[in-house]
């Protein structure tokens, strides 16, 4: 009996609220649980997220404000701790440390998957290196939820994230990309979003696009139309707040092969000659344009040379 108090408070903060209704949560495996919680609109929270977020014993959230929002909305009482990209290297022991002791810890981000675009990644391949079970608790996806709205192929795709902020690097990063043969998806802020679409009209052509806005929010937004005049769009003062995904469709077939061929012929002149004089070859074999064989040209060297086989 002298543990009664205890264990009831222990139940009461394994419940959570649904409807109106408090319900309970089953107790939780002891690991490391990455949960997907919601892009924008609460209601998109699934039932196996709240008995997760209900039963661990701490949660490791990027903004506890942000977290705690959800968790006030369906009566959850877990201890959050916050865990970012500023404070990673000094939580992440922590983290292990609970899961050490035989916790249940719950990972989540500021809105959708867990580990796409945020610090837990370390944190995971960290566990699994510790021994500790990893367990995926599915749900909302922004890059999903925007590829499949976007109306652009979907059977093949290539997630970019965020292309940097400068101009320059952005530039390069999308000359690396056009030869992927699928969708491109990127996150986007606002601040950036008429620059970035500008860029990707200029380097990528008139393939057809999706800018998706606000997903699954009040004033959610989707713009299908190909990537020029989407950019006059938000050159012309299209709307830049929010948080912005866009899905740009594949190359043609034709383009696609044009590219490759290319990119053989790059790859033979450079193995042998100096940048200049390989893209002064390929010019001249293939009559296409100096701007676009030194673009490619770049992409492949600077990829060439990075020892970790990763374009820099």
């Amino acid at each position: 009996m002298v543990h009664a108090p205890h264990q009831a408070e222990n139940e009461k903060s394994r419940l959570f609220r649904v409807f109106g209704h408090d319900v309970p949560a089953p107790e939780l495996a002891r690991g490391l649980h990455l949960v997907a919680t919601p892009i924008g609109n609460l209601g998109d929270v699934t039932l196996r997220a709240l008995q997760t977020l209900a039963a661990a014993a701490t949660i490791a959230c990027e903004d506890s404000r942000v977290t705690r929002r959800l968790l006030d909305r369906y009566g959850i009482t877990t201890p959050l701790l916050p865990y970012h990209d500023h404070n990673a290297e000094a939580v992440r022991p922590k983290i292990l440390a609970l899961l050490d002791s035989g916790a249940a810890v719950a990972l989540v981000s500021d809105a959708g998957t867990p580990l796409i675009s945020d610090p837990g990644f370390k944190l995971v391949r960290a566990a699994q290196a510790a021994g500790h079970t990893v367990t995926a608790v599915p749900g909302p996806s922004a890059v999903l939820a925007a590829l499949t709205a976007s109306g652009l192929p979907t059977d093949g795709f290539f997630f970019e994230g965020f292309l940097p902020p400068r101009e320059a690097a952005r530039c390069k990063r999308i000359d690396e990309l056009t030869n992927v043969p699928g969708s491109l998806v990127f996150f986007e802020a606002g601040a950036r979003i008429t620059a970035m679409l500008g860029d990707l009209a200029g380097r990528l052509g008139d393939r057809p696009a999706a800018v998706c806005r606000e997903l699954t929010k009040m004033h959610e937004e989707i713009r299908r139309g190909d990537l020029a005049a989407l950019a006059q769009a938000w050159r012309d003062g299209a709307e830049t707040r929010g948080e912005f995904v866009v899905v740009v469709g594949p190359p043609a077939k034709g383009e696609l092969t044009k590219a490759f061929d290319l990119d053989r012929l790059l790859t033979q002149a450079l193995a042998t000659a100096t940048l200049k004089d390989a893209v002064e070859a390929v010019v001249a074999a293939t009559g296409e344009k100096r701007r676009v064989v030194y673009q490619r040209a770049l992409a492949l060297a600077q990829g060439r040379d990075d020892e970790s086989g990763r374009p820099k």
